[in-house]
């Protein structure tokens, strides 16, 4: 009787072994192409905040052509506007999907220290109440990226315009 379960466990153990026969199966290729890289390219900065790199990375992800207007109708260009509580994106896509050109406004990101070290660098005794990011992006001319600054120093306010690198407009 213990052979008999030591035959039946051991036959147990190696049956499966001889059931599995491996297939080589050959997958159809796949080409993956970030269509608007130039647009991530020319945005991306490591200092810009975290909710500017979201909205932008969904309007170089968005698709036009998978959109039920993309089927209806044929235009030279799609005006998308993406929006979230911190700023919104408008962003003008061609028929095979690449942007154009957007239009981005964001109210009160964090500034980038080159920013911030120019402006207290100017002005010492003034500090930064509110700033509104803006960038124009244009396929064939790159992204222009400017802050606008509201200063306070007591009873004084002033607006100034500065870009990201921290030179005054």
């Amino acid at each position: 009787m213990k052979k008999f379960i030591i035959g039946l466990f051991v036959i147990g153990l190696t049956s499966p072994v001889f059931a599995q026969v491996a297939e080589v199966e050959k997958l159809s290729e796949v080409v993956v192409t970030a269509v608007n890289y130039k647009y991530l390219n020319a945005t991306d900065s490591k200092e810009v905040a975290v909710p500017v790199r979201m909205l932008e990375r969904k309007a170089a992800s968005y698709n036009v052509q998978d959109k039920d207007f993309y089927a209806e109708d044929d235009y030279q260009y799609y005006t998308i506007f993406f929006s979230i509580p911190d700023g919104t994106i408008v962003a003008a896509y061609n028929p095979e999907g690449k942007i154009i050109k957007t239009f981005e406004k964001f109210k009160n990101t964090s500034l980038p220290n080159a920013v911030s070290a120019a402006v207290y660098k100017r002005f010492p005794n003034w500090e930064i109440v509110s700033d509104v990011y803006r960038v124009t992006y244009n396929e064939k001319e790159g992204a222009n990226k400017s802050y606008k600054l509201k200063l306070r120093n007591g009873d004084k306010t002033m607006k100034v315009k500065i870009d990201e690198k921290g030179e005054f407009l």
